[in-house]
This record gives C-alpha cells, sequence and structure tokens, in this order.
C-alpha cells in the first residue's frame, strides 16, 4: 500500500509539471492505545504512528513561486513566497500555510517548491490527518533547505499552524506521535514536558484494528470546553483539602471519594476518570512491557466505561461497537479512541480473527444504525521520512 501510494503520487506529478520530483517524504496517522483526554489533565498519552501516511512529492524550483496539488481533492493552491502568508478559505491548504508562515517568521530561507501530496489516512476518523499535513511539509523543508530543526521543533510548528491558521487548539500528542514514532513501539508521552520513552508493542499473536463509526456530533467542541471546564473546577477543590496535589498526578481515587459530596455528581465523575486514566496509562505501559495482552485489553475496556459513564464523551453508535466487540472472545479489549462523540473505536484482536470481528460488528452495526463502518487493519509504523525512491517500477 505504501509503495502504491508513492508510485502514484509521483506519477501525477508527473502528469502536472512534466517530471518526476526530486524528492519524496512520508508523513503517517496515529493512534492512541490509552490515556485519553489526559493530556490537557496532567497525565500521560501513550500513543504511536501507523502505517497510514500522506505523501509528498516535491522539487524546489529556486523561484518564489509555490504550486502545491491536493491529489484526493482534485484542488490547487499557487501562491508567491514574498507576498504575506495568511489564512485562505481552503482548510487543507492552511495547515501547509501555517508551517510556511511561521518558519519565515524565524527567518529561515527557502525557495518556492512544486508538490503534489496524497494519502491514505482516511480523513475525519480522528487518525490525525491534519497533524500528518503539517508536519510532512515542516520536515520536508527542513530537509531540503537544511534548517536544522529537531524533531521536536517540527512537532512544535505543526502544532501551532494548527492553532494559528486552522484555529484547533489541539494538545501536541498527535505532531508528535507522526514525527518520533519508531516501527513497532509506542510512546509514553508527557504533554506537558514532552519528555519521553519508548516501549516495544510486539503485539505477535494480536493485531490493532479500527473500525470507524462514520458518525461525528457535533457538540464535541462544546463537550471538551465543558470537560475542561469541570475538572479544572475539581482540581481547585481538591487543592483545597489536599495541599500537597498541584496537579491530578499527584492525587487518588481516594481523595477523590472523600470528597464527593462537595465536587457534585458531574464534576466527581470527571475527576474519578481522570486520576483513574492517568493510572491506566502506567499499568498498560508495564503490560506492553511484559506482553501481557490480556491484561491491556482489560484496561482498554475499562478505559472505555470510564470515558463513556464518568467522562461522559462517548455516543450510542461508539459504545454499541464497543460493547458489541467484546462480545466475542477474539477481541481482548477495545475502546472509543479520540475526543468523542463519534470517530473510531481501537480494538486488540487476536491475529487471524480480524476478518471474523470485522464481519460480525459490521452486521450487526448495520442492523441497528444502518450505517456501514469502515474498518481499518493497522500496524505501528515509523515517523515521518524521506522515501528512498526508485522510479524503475514506475
Amino acid at each position: 500500500m505504501k509503495k502504491k501510494l508513492v508510485q502514484n503520487t509521483s506519477k501525477y506529478f508527473k502528469e502536472n509539471f512534466n517530471n518526476y520530483p526530486e524528492n519524496i517524504f512520508l508523513s503517517p496517522g496515529r493512534i492512541n492505545i490509552i490515556g485519553e483526554h489526559v493530556d490537557y489533565n496532567d497525565g500521560y498519552v501513550l500513543p504511536a504512528a501507523i502505517n497510514k501516511y500522506i505523501c509528498f512529492a516535491i522539487t524546489k524550483n529556486n523561484s518564489n513561486q509555490c504550486e502545491i496539488i491536493a491529489k484526493d481533492l482534485n484542488d490547487t493552491y499557487s501562491f508567491d513566497l514574498s507576498e504575506t502568508i495568511k489564512p485562505i478559505d481552503k482548510m487543507w491548504a492552511n495547515y501547509i500555510l501555517g508551517v510556511l508562515h511561521q518558519l519565515k517568521e524565524k527567518g529561515y530561507n527557502f525557495t518556492g517548491f512544486q508538490m503534489v501530496f496524497s494519502s491514505t489516512i482516511p480523513m475525519g476518523a480522528g487518525l490525525s490527518s491534519s497533524a500528518a499535513l503539517e508536519c510532512g511539509i515542516a520536515y520536508a523543508l527542513n530537509t531540503l533547505f537544511d534548517m536544522g530543526l529537531t524533531q521536536e521543533e517540527i512537532a512544535l510548528t505543526g502544532q501551532k499552524s494548527e492553532h494559528t491558521f486552522a484555529g484547533v487548539n489541539c494538545g501536541i500528542m498527535d505532531q508528535f506521535a507522526s514525527v518520533f514514532g519508531k516501527k513497532n513501539q509506542v510512546i509514553q508521552l508527557d504533554c506537558n514536558t514532552l519528555e519521553y520513552t519508548y516501549y516495544k508493542a510486539n503485539f505477535k499473536k494480536h493485531t490493532l484494528v479500527l473500525l470507524d463509526s462514520c458518525v461525528k456530533h457535533s457538540h464535541l467542541t462544546s463537550g471538551y470546553n465543558d470537560r475542561r471546564n469541570e475538572v479544572e473546577k475539581g482540581l481547585s477543590i481538591i487543592k483545597n483539602h489536599f495541599p500537597n496535589v498541584q496537579t491530578f498526578r499527584n492525587c487518588n481515587a481516594e481523595m477523590i471519594h472523600t470528597l464527593e459530596s462537595e465536587l457534585g455528581e458531574i464534576i466527581y465523575k470527571r475527576c474519578l476518570f481522570v486520576v483513574n486514566e492517568i493510572n491506566r496509562v502506567k499499568e498498560a505501559v508495564k503490560a506492553i512491557e511484559n506482553e501481557k495482552f490480556t491484561k491491556l485489553g482489560k484496561l482498554m475496556a475499562e478505559t472505555h466505561h470510564g470515558l463513556s459513564k464518568n467522562y461522559e464523551v462517548s455516543c450510542e453508535e461508539i459504545d454499541f461497537l464497543v460493547e458489541t466487540a467484546l462480545e466475542n472472545k477474539a477481541v481482548l479489549g477495545a475502546r472509543m479512541m479520540g475526543g468523542g462523540f463519534g470517530g473510531c473505536s481501537i480494538n486488540l484482536i487476536e491475529k487471524g480473527k480480524e476478518d471474523e470481528v470485522i464481519a460480525t460488528v459490521s452486521k450487526a452495526y448495520k442492523e441497528q444504525f444502518g450505517i456501514d463502518l469502515k474498518p481499518y487493519k493497522i500496524k505501528i509504523s515509523k515517523g515521518t521520512s524521506e522515501y528512498k525512491k526508485t522510479y524503475a517500477n514506475l
């Protein structure tokens, strides 16, 4: 699939620019094994890059002119680097323009280029195609023009691009995973300090499958903002009673229980989820290290229960996908992945049983909601990198 993506993107470049591209780059989407909604609550996340990519075919042209073709969207955008770079009405272009704007602002020198990009990352499935786009162009320009950016600087450039040109106040996890990913390894990331540790994730007899609900409910943004406000209020109450508590990391479930009446039902549930989820990430790392995948699956299911019942960011469709999958003995664990109110579930399944599980869940989901879900079999891959091309077989 990766080779086919590279071939198709390169051919499209040649058809439009009358020559093959000088350089090709691949930037992956990402998953998060566990650690949901704790990136802004002083917790850890456990993401990994996956084998779904955006391919960038690019040639610098030693002028100020930039010509960009979004192959999958059948759309183009051209501009002059000597002019002020600002957001436009093409959202896909803004992810790229935001990166270029930052590089210019920081004084990096680069010229124009011709570029085609194409993707195998499903749009709207919560696999961070936007982060792959941002980090891919930053990585490509860093390589082509010897800017000397570190991996961390590339990830932060991608994040700031999304803040400033796309208007999305995202955390750092998506960009970090896209840039820092390693094959068959997950990353335990502290989103506050950007300290990270790799852990081998050799699933051997197991595999990860994403089931896309193909729904995205409109209250994602409002629900996200409400949760942030609720947990911030909860933490302030906890600090008043436990002066040694600085963040949710210093907190434990017993503290939350003793304050149940003062926190009130809603905030109590939110805070309890956060504290438990921070601990689940630690347990999940141990389970992966020791190849205790039954334990990992149990933790994933516990996370979903917490997201659905305590943090209340799931929805009827995702709950159904998770519950139906867990009825199958071949499924070790399943949970909602991402911001919530739609998107994908992530499922840990015995290798060789994927198609059976997909067929069973798909049939039940179609009968219940009239929706055809989209399954994605994935592998953990390396992060953004240059593809060493050969045109012998194109």
